[in-house]
């Protein structure tokens, strides 16, 4: 069982910057691609960014492209999502997400691709 724990969400003003963090349990994290999806109210969860395991790859959503970018570490077992000029639409739980690959350098956008789930972390933009 892979846990995953999010941290780095917070409250910013429109325009700002925000990081958000995704610790791993696993110490095969190198075997997982991973994804950042999202919640906003009432809406249903959806796909932000996702990156491969060797972090070759790399896919975003029309919506953050050019704002948000994904990365990982793999020898600290963490993935990033750097979120600049931040919008009030883009408050949400943000979520992280671990995908096992056999074969391939994978990018997935639907949730029931991955495997494991954290808990997600509020993010609040006020303009």
């Amino acid at each position: 069982q892979v846990q995953l724990v999010e941290s780095g969400g917070g409250s910013v003003q429109a325009g700002g910057s925000l990081r958000l963090s995704c610790v791993a349990s696993e110490r095969t994290f190198s075997r997982f691609a991973m994804g950042w999806f999202r919640q906003g109210p009432g809406k249903e969860r959806e796909f932000v960014a996702a990156i491969s395991w060797s972090s070759s790859r790399t896919d975003y959503a029309d919506s953050v492209k050019g704002r948000f970018t994904i990365s990982r570490d793999n020898a600290k077992r963490t993935v990033y999502l750097q979120m600049n000029t931040l919008k009030p639409e883009d408050t949400a739980v943000y979520y992280c997400a671990a995908d096992h690959v056999v074969a391939g350098n994978l990018t997935p956008r639907k949730l029931y691709e991955y495997d494991y789930w954290g808990q997600g972390t509020q993010v609040t933009v006020s303009s």
